[in-house]
């Protein structure tokens, strides 16, 4: 990106999604890497100053994932149902498919996590959700899936992290879109042009940088606003919930 745009190009990694948007919001940053959940966020702050160009197409060319509940291998816990009354932990308050998706579609099967678990909180990320169910923090966690070949756990086995096979899916989310590469649209118009068509371009000029920045995904997709209305739609009515048990 620095030589396609002749400017130096930093890359910072975030302590959650709440501090990246902030560095957006603040212009510290002009584009950042979002989950769903987090890109409304943003919104929500900053309003149409921040729009989606792109987001990856995985390993199978799908632009979506889905939110998985997993289990230890060795559970006695075979189905969402049986996992009444034990122990659940969620990623971060901002992430789609460790919290967000997760807790609406549980409450729609009847399933309020505030009642149905005798225990909640949050591990900090995906992969600390897995090894907080490998360890026995919590009986089971919610992580990102795209498919057998590119998941949470699936990754961290690669890395030496976990065992192979050492947890299991028992629950799995209809699909959300993919996270979405965000740009700030009170940048001037000719940037945001330059730095859409390198991100375009990256794959074809330098294949081994796209495959670092995106972790092997097969491509990118244009991305636009309207995506991610379902989400936000979902984010709006859990935050509905949150004020009126405030209220």
């Amino acid at each position: 990106m620095t030589r396609k745009l002749g400017v130096p190009f930093r890359v910072f990694r975030g302590s959650d999604y709440a501090a990246v948007v902030e560095a957006m919001r603040s212009g510290h940053s002009e584009l950042a890497y979002l989950g769903p959940a987090s890109y409304g966020l943003a919104r929500r702050v900053m309003g149409d100053r921040v729009a989606p160009i792109f987001r990856y197409l995985d390993n199978a060319g799908l632009d979506g994932y889905h939110s998985v509940m997993i289990v230890k291998a060795d559970s006695p816990v075979q189905r969402l149902e049986e996992m009444r009354g034990r122990t659940l932990g969620f990623s971060d308050p901002n992430s789609t498919s460790g919290f967000q998706v997760p807790g609406w579609f549980l409450r729609r099967q009847g399933m309020d996590p505030a009642t149905f678990f005798s225990r909640t909180g949050f591990t900090g990320s995906h992969e600390q959700g897995v090894m907080a169910v490998i360890n026995g923090t919590y009986d089971a966690a919610v992580v990102a899936y795209s498919n057998e070949e590119r998941n949470t756990f699936q990754r961290m086995a690669e890395k030496g992290m976990i065992p192979a096979g050492a947890v299991r899916v028992i629950w799995r989310s209809p699909l959300i879109p993919n996270s979405p590469i965000v740009i700030r649209t009170d940048l001037p118009e000719a940037f945001r042009r330059d730095v859409t068509a390198a991100f375009a371009a990256m794959q074809a000029r330098d294949p081994q940088a796209f495959r670092d920045m995106s972790s092997n995904a097969r491509g990118l997709a244009a991305a636009k606003h309207e995506d991610y209305l379902d989400i936000m739609a979902i984010l709006e009515e859990n935050a509905q919930r949150r004020r009126e048990r405030r209220s």
